[in-house]
């Protein structure tokens, strides 16, 4: 499939390139973050009924995970609110550039943070807390003011979105996973940028802002790290920034061989597997042990949780590849060829997604007419009884999304071994393995 380039059309050229459409956008999009942190902080204290539970952890993750990362890549970072207040007091203006800027730090963030290493531990932190996140209304409420609060800080000392590309839990697997996506921005002429005098898509200009994911466009070559912000094509002067349309996976054809983003893909990986088994799963233990937040029970479990990520899938992993004959040092194929893990983290990720959010589904409904559970019944839905939805077709649609990301990644892992000159089968064998047990924790 050739790439098509959605720039062309008028239409969507011109929506993207104005500041009023995303501005609008994201307005609801604050509105209704204010609003999650509020009702977490003084709505009802049981989460089916709380707006910020039922929104945040249902109704956002499923379009998140099901519709926004596997279609749009980072899509959700084009409209996310959470930088929006930080990048206003940040730039001195809501809109188009102001002629003088206030005077903050703006200081570069130092070359030991450049990478996704503290979105990892960050990541990590959520997930072991998820127990008491995914359920408890107030401490939600804490977590996303903690977010947004994080990102105004990051925004007055460090230069551009220091946040979102460095520190923000989900941005990091939202750039990892956003690889696969059929959706592209990039340049359409590599040598009008090198001619480009000032480079006003990273430096901004008149007309708009330098890029502030901290990304110079003319060098982009992966979704990883372009946020979508679509400034780089508001002040190219040369009208050289495409969107594209392009193949599922197109990013992977080139695999990485950095470590904190292989890591990244275990991470993830490993998070859903072992979200499946104690969330889902029948073994009432671990259910309680992860629920026992400060308690001997839940330290073991995160022992076991972070042992799991960071020793036994990635030590197995490394197993499998280690004979691989090749003059490539083992870190380079370990790095190259755990992008084979990206397409199947995700697709495990679709099938976990598929239970919990069928399963409590339900309860949007119901928390539309009572959003902070106060017996308001704005629709005549607020008692409508749980009830799980699509029970007759979960498994076969698990099924079917954990083969198709078998033979996906089979296909990734194939194309990143003949990058470093291996062979595929032990790649293959170790994702084929990992299906199983999904497929063993979910059906």
């Amino acid at each position: 499939m050739a790439k098509i380039e959605l720039t062309r059309i008028p239409f969507i050229k011109n929506i993207l390139k104005s500041r009023y459409p995303q501005l609008a956008v994201f307005i609801v999009m604050l509105i209704g973050y204010i609003f999650a942190i509020l009702a977490g902080l003084i709505g009802t204290p049981v989460g089916s009924h709380n707006f910020s539970i039922v929104f945040v952890w249902i109704a956002w993750w499923a379009l998140l995970i099901l519709v926004a990362v596997p279609f749009f890549g980072r899509g959700w970072c084009a409209v996310c609110p959470i930088p929006l207040p930080g990048e206003w007091l940040q730039r001195g203006a809501v809109l188009s550039p102001p002629d003088k800027r206030p005077k903050w730090l703006n200081l570069r963030v130092p070359k030991m943070f450049r990478n996704i290493w503290l979105q990892n531990i960050s990541f990590l932190l959520l997930a072991l807390f998820s127990s008491v996140l995914l359920t408890t209304p107030n401490i939600t409420g804490i977590v996303l003011a903690a977010m947004l609060f994080a990102a105004i800080g990051l925004s007055t000392v460090f230069e551009r979105r220091a946040f979102c590309r460095y520190l923000c839990p989900v941005g990091g697997f939202i750039g990892l996973y956003s690889q696969t996506a059929p959706v592209e921005l990039r340049i359409k002429d590599k040598q009008v940028c090198v001619t480009c005098e000032g480079k006003p898509c990273y430096n901004g200009s008149s007309t708009g802002y330098g890029c502030p994911w901290d990304i110079f466009p003319g060098g982009l070559t992966k979704n990883t790290y372009c946020g979508l912000c679509m400034e780089c094509i508001r002040t190219c002067p040369h009208d050289n920034i495409a969107v594209n349309l392009r193949p599922f996976s197109a990013d992977l054809a080139k695999p990485s061989t950095r470590m904190d983003e292989a890591f990244k893909a275990f991470i993830m990986l490993g998070s859903a597997i072992i979200y499946a088994g104690v969330l889902l799963g029948p073994w009432g233990a671990f259910k309680d042990a992860a629920y026992n937040v400060g308690s001997g029970a839940w330290f073991i479990y995160a022992v076991v949780f972070l042992a799991i990520i960071f020793v036994v899938l990635p030590g197995l992993f490394t197993l499998g590849i280690l004979n691989t004959k090749n003059a490539l040092p083992l870190k380079q194929r370990f790095a190259s060829l755990s992008t084979a893990l990206i397409p199947l983290g995700l697709m495990f990720w679709v099938a976990f997604s598929l239970s919990f959010v069928l399963t409590n589904a339900s309860y949007i409904i119901a928390a539309l007419s009572d959003p902070l559970g106060l017996g308001w019944n704005l629709f005549g839905t607020a008692n409508m009884a749980w009830q799980p939805m699509l029970t007759s077709i979960l498994a076969p649609a698990q099924t079917l999304v954990l083969v198709g990301g078998l033979i996906w990644s089979a296909r990734t892992a194939q194309k990143a071994a003949g990058e470093v000159k291996v062979s595929p089968i032990p790649v293959i064998v170790y994702c084929l393995l990992a299906t199983c047990l999904m497929l063993w924790l979910l059906l």
